[in-house]
């Protein structure tokens, strides 16, 4: 994992933990790797994941079974996806717009790039 100097390192941990629920490859009520393993994977200090994972257990996106390790809780993928979804149309887009109009990009030459994108992924 090639980690940026926008976020700390265990928020991106965390996003990163975020994107593989979101992603399917962890499962609802499935198990994911433990601080020690996934410390051992990212190359980062187990105290770092041990935080990460502290934060998405008080967000409610997994949760610990005692001697058993950790899941991802019922319900995580929808959590996840209202909240990028607000965090998307509150920040990003809205900054997004700022800059267009500061490079004087209109909102038709704005209108007609996101429709370039979005026919692009279908």
């Amino acid at each position: 994992m090639e980690f940026k100097n926008t976020k700390s390192i265990f928020t991106q941990i965390g996003d990163d933990v975020k994107d593989k629920i979101m992603e399917g490859e962890y499962a609802e009520e499935g198990k994911i790797p433990s601080t020690r393993e996934l410390a051992g994977i990212v190359g980062v200090n187990p105290n770092t994941t041990i935080k990460a994972y502290a934060v998405l257990q008080q967000e409610g996106i997994i949760y610990t079974q005692r001697g058993k390790g950790y899941f991802v809780s019922q319900g995580a993928k929808a959590t996840i996806v209202k909240n990028k979804q607000a965090e998307f149309l509150n920040e990003v887009l809205p900054e997004t717009v700022d800059q267009a109009l500061k490079l004087g990009i209109t909102f038709d030459e704005l209108q007609n790039y996101l429709k370039d994108l979005y026919h692009e992924e279908k």
